[in-house]
């Protein structure tokens, strides 16, 4: 069993930053795919960003350009950095990994809130 730990969130301006990080009980390496997910209130959970092992990487078109998604195997770690943020970025993000190429995640972290105020 692999547990995820999400730091780095906290309440920030609209066009500030933050840098989100995702610290894994075990080896990353093991995993195809690690994603980055928010959920805001009333809405449903969303894909923000993935990466794969070989560093391909997938953004959501809402943070296309300001937001940029890594991967540290040697560290274990995920980070995403947010630039210039929006207040439509609050909500709480979550670190997701899976083995597979496709399909469900299969571990995911207990989220870290992230507050834009306008």
């Amino acid at each position: 069993q692999v547990m995820l730990v999400e730091s780095g969130g906290g309440l920030v301006q609209a066009g500030g930053s933050l840098r989100l990080s995702c610290a894994a009980s075990g080896s990353i390496f093991m995993f195809n795919v690690m994603g980055w997910y928010r959920q805001a209130p009333g809405k449903q959970r969303e894909l923000v960003a993935s990466i794969t092992s070989g560093g391909s990487r997938n953004y959501a078109d809402s943070v296309k350009g300001r937001f940029t998604i890594s991967r540290d195997n040697a560290k274990d770690t995920v980070s995403l950095q947010m630039n210039s943020l929006q207040p439509d970025d609050t909500a709480v993000y979550y670190c997701a990994a899976r083995k597979r190429l496709t399909g469900l995640y299969d571990y995911w972290g207990q989220g870290t809130q992230v507050t834009v105020s306008s």
